[in-house]
């Protein structure tokens, strides 16, 4: 019988992480495949303009999106610290306290979606001549973010308690079925954008159906009975202090990606195209980084539980000499073979687009490095407890961001937009080393809750 299940408390450290990791970066490999389905079947099949409306909301699509999922994933954390502590009715009430929480924040995006969408993209400066595709793709993601948000909640409880698996089954499943209605909606059913809106929650509501089965049948230990759904202060305060903290700060960075989207929309629909397709490509190339920093978040969440101080440091440190080595081989891969993927990804045949897309590529391959870094720095701060420290990096993201935008790029054009955030990833990961490193539990003396 499969082995779903990782031991990340006992055992080789870096044996254990890359077992765990395995099944998230197949996952992370497949959930890519929802939007990136989109945008390549958007562009082969309805062209340039279209990709362009797809491009000109995913920065707003990642800013309502990402709140909350990042709340989803932290309290998945205070579930993964109560598991790590061997504390199961804890962890039955922090899972019943996710679910009420998480309803909350889903009603809250939807109202303010409704509300501010579309002025909001006015305000980005969309282009007349793609800005209702753009709206009309977004809206039906965002009106149903509540089918997205319950599938990464119940994946980010079965990683909680090691099973890495089962959710990237699901998502196997599902993403087949988002790529085939992608190309029925689009092709046969002439839906536009909007039917690849509608293949992408049908697909996700379908994986978080599997997932709802799977805990129900086989992970009865985080099935809440009625007497956890209880209100306990203090582990609410948790729950949401630990969620808000994440989700406010993704929401900082994607606020910073939304002003950086606004001078893009100002260099051209071709330019937007390009911009799109490179930043697909960059999510797949970022990816292995991506999946080892949420390797080492329940890594670290588990042992903090279990107070294995030792471990939690090691595994940070697997972590990072993991994102040097991979920003090595995909810098060497993407020297080469950049044109050809934007092209590929694309569908176009524009100069502009292949040429800026490629450039994009080239330049931010180097830095994937630092990137990893930084990124399982601010998860580790989180999984050890930390709510308020890890905020500081997303602040200056989005100031740098703002800077660039006002006084950089208007002088430099995408070459500005390109090299921005490679700049900001070392400020922000010279913060983040330096706070972990001189955290109060990482150093070995009492812990600092209040931070």
């Amino acid at each position: 019988m499969l082995n779903t299940k990782t031991d990340l408390l006992k055992g080789n450290i870096l044996k254990s992480l890359l077992i765990f990791a395995i099944p998230l970066f197949i996952s992370n490999l497949f959930q890519q495949l929802y939007n990136t389905a989109d945008t390549m079947i958007v562009g082969h099949f309805l062209g340039d303009t279209s990709l362009a409306a797809i491009g000109a909301c995913s920065a707003v699509y990642e800013l309502l999106i990402g709140f909350a999922l990042g709340i989803g994933n932290g309290m998945s954390m205070v579930v993964a610290r109560s598991f790590g502590a061997g504390d199961e009715t804890l962890l039955k009430r922090a899972v019943a306290g996710s679910l009420v929480i998480g309803a909350g924040v889903t009603v809250i995006v939807m109202i303010m979606a409704r509300i501010f969408l579309y002025p909001l993209l006015e305000m980005l400066h969309t282009p007349r001549e793609i800005i209702e595709e753009s709206y009309s793709y977004i809206f039906v993601v965002v009106m149903c973010v509540g089918v997205m948000f319950a599938y990464n909640l119940l994946a980010g409880l079965l990683r909680a308690i090691g099973n890495s698996v089962m959710p990237l089954v699901f998502l196997v499943i599902s993403s087949v079925v988002n790529i085939g209605l992608d190309i029925l909606f689009i092709t046969q059913f002439s839906m536009g954008i909007r039917g690849a809106a509608v293949a992408t929650v049908i697909a996700q509501g379908f994986s978080a159906l599997l997932c709802l089965i799977y805990i129900l049948w086989k992970a009865k230990i985080l099935i809440p009975r009625k007497e956890h759904f209880e209100i306990e202060g203090r582990l609410y305060k948790e729950l949401a202090g630990q969620g808000l903290s994440m989700g406010v700060m993704v929401a900082i960075v994607s606020a910073g990606t939304v002003i950086l989207q606004f001078a893009i929309n100002e260099l051209g629909y071709l330019i937007i195209a390009g911009h799109t397709a490179a930043r697909k490509l960059n999510s797949f190339c970022a990816m292995p980084l991506m999946t080892m920093t949420l390797a080492t978040s329940t890594f670290v969440s588990q042992n903090r539980g279990a107070n294995q101080r030792e471990r939690i440091i090691k595994a940070v440190r697997y972590s990072n000499w993991i994102s040097v080595l991979w920003a090595a081989v995909i810098t060497i891969i993407l020297i080469f073979a950049a044109p050809v993927l934007v092209k590929l990804l694309s569908g176009s045949s524009e100069k502009v687009v292949i040429e800026n897309g490629a450039m994009y590529l080239r330049i931010n391959a180097p830095f994937y490095s630092v990137l990893g870094i930084l990124s399982t720095m601010r998860n580790s701060l989180q999984g050890i407890g930390k709510k308020i420290v890890p905020l500081i990096s997303s602040v200056i993201e989005l100031i740098g961001k703002i800077v660039f935008v006002i006084f950089l790029i208007p002088i430099l054009g995408y070459f500005g937009v390109i090299i921005c955030e490679p700049i900001i990833w070392c400020l922000m990961c010279a913060q983040l080393v330096f706070t972990f490193y001189t955290d109060s539990y990482i150093r070995g003396s009492a812990l600092n809750d209040k931070m």
